[in-house]
This record gives structure tokens, sequence and C-alpha cells, in this order.
């Protein structure tokens, strides 16, 4: 009986949600449309941060982060056409076009035919479009937003796709595909026969935004791996992904209208690594990116439209370890720019310090796995059609819905 009537309170005031929103966005079309992935990023990822934010303030409890204050709110499985775990090039074409495709294949179906993504759709309607990560640009969720391919580690052919996609904006890391290989054509010169401008660093960008109609948005001095620093260990001169979302803002902001897919990488990196606090630190990174689009919406909150998800959950993260009822965060570390000079001065061996199992396990936070899971994923949304992000959806219904609440024709 309780459980029925539990089930009967949850439907009403999801029901009661769509009805009022209905009336308040008064069937109000998206012209402004934010799509934010964290990669890798469960509903205990989720927890994890607010559970942090509220044991800095020496409190027990939960301190939302500002997208878990949407009024839209549900959860999408994430299985991809040959496994119940997903792999995230899998759950990046998902996520971009509304199709399944099996673990490895990126924007093909199983049979290896092309697929569109939303992206394409939404810039063939005259749409201005902006992709960004904080890892590299060709990696697979972002890739699956412009790319097509077999072969998801192809990096080099899927980073040729880029800019024959013709999208306005590419920002974050930068190329992860071998620049030169053999007789092939460097990616920086395919980039600029194609009418890009490449800004690395924020100065280049300010100095090329304005004689520029597409331009590329790099790290000013990419690592090995050309990503983005772990928001835990940037420097002031680093790129965040706040920062390069207030660019592609500022730099698609028109009558018309924009789409843009910025994506939280390392979520899933540092999960894969079982590190909680580069875990926790990319969560609140994510969320300081969405509060910049937030600002956005504040300024046109009938024609804006940002959506919250993630691509998969990675390390089957769990806030508790052993008996009894306890975890404890407050060794976890802040960020580098908020340590003492002496903190700072370790934080380059920080892993060699600390190992990553030993604070999980001082902190009582447990992993079950240094891969994906099968878990479903958080949704959430704001703003024109965000009623359509509540309740049980596939990843699949994501993108179709997103076209649904722009007023354009899914295909």
């Amino acid at each position: 009986m309780k459980k029925n009537l539990s089930g009967a309170v949850s439907m009403f005031l999801a029901l009661l949600f769509v009805v009022s929103s209905c009336c308040n966005n008064n069937h109000k079309q998206a012209k402004y449309v934010f799509y934010f992935i964290g990669d890798g990023m469960g509903f205990a990822h989720v927890a994890l941060a607010e559970a942090y934010n509220a044991a800095k303030q020496g409190k027990i409890g939960s301190e939302p982060l500002a997208f878990t204050q949407f009024p839209a709110m549900g959860m999408a499985t994430t299985y991809s056409a040959s496994n119940m775990i997903t792999c995230s090039s899998a759950a990046g074409t998902a996520l971009s076009t509304g199709f399944k495709t099996n673990n490895g294949m990126l924007g093909v179906t199983p049979d290896t035919s092309n697929l569109v993504s939303i992206a394409k759709m939404i810039h063939n309607f005259g749409y201005k479009v902006g992709i960004m990560s904080t890892v590299t640009i060709d990696h697979a969720t972002p890739a699956a937003f412009y790319a097509n391919s077999a072969a998801r580690n192809d990096y080099y052919s899927i980073a040729a796709q880029l800019p024959l996609s013709g999208f306005e904006f590419f920002g974050g890391g930068g190329f992860g595909g071998v620049e030169k290989e053999g007789d092939r054509k460097p990616l920086y010169d395919i980039v600029a026969e194609n009418g890009y401008a490449v800004a690395m660093g924020a100065e280049d960008f300010e100095a090329k935004k304005g004689s520029a109609e597409k331009i590329l948005f790099f790290q000013e001095s990419a690592d090995a791996n050309n990503i983005l620093p772990y928001s835990f260990e940037r420097e002031e001169s680093d790129l965040s992904l706040a920062q390069v979302v207030e660019a592609a803002i500022e730099f698609l902001d028109n009558d018309k209208g924009f789409f843009i897919m910025a994506e939280g990488g390392q979520i899933d990196w540092a999960a894969h690594a079982n590190d909680i606090t580069n875990t926790i630190h990319e969560t609140i990174d994510f969320d300081e990116a969405i509060q910049v689009a937030y600002q956005f919406y504040l300024k046109h909150p009938d024609e804006t439209l940002i959506v919250v998800t993630a691509d998969h959950e990675t390390g089957g993260l769990t806030l508790g370890r052993t008996k009894g009822y306890v975890f404890d965060l407050a060794s976890v570390p802040g960020r580098k720019a908020q340590m003492t000079t002496s903190e700072r001065a370790d934080i380059n061996n920080y892993m060699e310090h600390t190992p990553v199992d030993s604070l999980s396990k001082a902190a009582k936070i447990g992993w079950t796995t240094t891969s994906h899971t099968g878990a479903a994923v958080p949704v959430f949304a704001v703003g024109a059609g965000s009623e359509s992000f509540v309740g049980r959806m596939d990843n699949t219904d994501i993108p179709k819905r997103i076209m649904d609440a722009m007023g354009l024709q899914f295909n």
C-alpha cells in the first residue's frame, strides 16, 4: 500500500511539474541550447561533490550544486547496442544522434552506416554550433557530434573531420590524434584550409575573435595529452571549462540562436583512477561551467534550454565503504589555488604523497571497478522545453527531446 501511494505521489508531482512548466513557458521554443555531458558522472559522483561542499563548511549533509537545483530531473539508461555496459563512443553516439551503436564505434550504426548528430541537424537549420571538452576535442564524446568512424581510436581521421563540419566554435583540449604520419597532412593545415582561426590561450582568443568566422580555442601550453589540466592542479594561466563556455557564448551569440555541447571529460578519467580528489573537483568544476550558462539563461529565460546529463557511470562509486554509517571527506584537499604556499609545494607529487586508494580508504569511499558500470545516470534541465526531461528515459531520447524543444524536426 505504501509503495503504491509513494508511486502515485511521484507521478502526481511529475505531472504537476509538466503542467506548470507548460503554462509558465507558454510553449516557448528553445533558441539557445546548452547540452552539458559529465563524462562518467553518476548519481553518486554528484552526491559526493555535494557532501564535500557540506563537509568543507563543517556540516553533515549535502550542499547542492547549481545544476541539481534545476526544476526538471530524470534518469537515463545507458546500455549500448552490443553491451549492457557502454563505452564512451557508443554512449556519445546515443546522446548525439539518438541511435544505439556497438561499443568501440562512433557516429555510425552497428553495420557502420553513418549517423547524423543533432549538432549537424541544428547547424543545417541555420543555428551556430559550439563543441567543447576538457579532454581532447577528438575524444569520444565531442567527436560524436561531428565525426563518423567504425573505430573510435582512429583519432587522426576523426580529427580531420572536425573542420569539415563547419561548426563555428571548438574549444578546450586540443587534438589527441597524431599531427602527421607518413604522407598525411597536418591537422592544423586542414583546419586552416577550411577557414578556421586557431587561438591558443585566452589572450590569443581575445586578439582573434573579432575577425574570425570560425575558431578553435585551445589551451595555450597544452600538456602531453593536449587536455585542460585537472581543476585541482590548475594554474592561473590555464583555461577552465567555464572560460571556454563563456567564450563560446560570446562568439556564437546571435539573433537566430545557437547550440553548445560542453563535456566535463575528466570526471571520467578521475573515476577510472578511483581518485576521489579529482572526481570531486572535476564535478564541481563542471558545475561552475554550467553556472555560466545559467547566467545566460537568466537573461533569456523563455528562449534558453539547459540540459545536464552523463554518458555513463564510471567507477561504481559508493559513499560508504565498510560497516558503520559514516564516511569522512575531511582529508580530501582543496584546489591548488586555495592552498597555502607549503601545501602548493607538495602538489606536483600529490599522487605519490597520497596514493588514491589510501585516500579512499581513509575517507571510507568505495569503488567497485576502474571501468564503467551499467548504472543509469541523472538528467537535469531548466528552461524552454525542460518539462520533457522529467522521469525515466533512455539516452537516445535526450537528443530527440532537445530537437523537439527547439521546434525542429529530428531526422
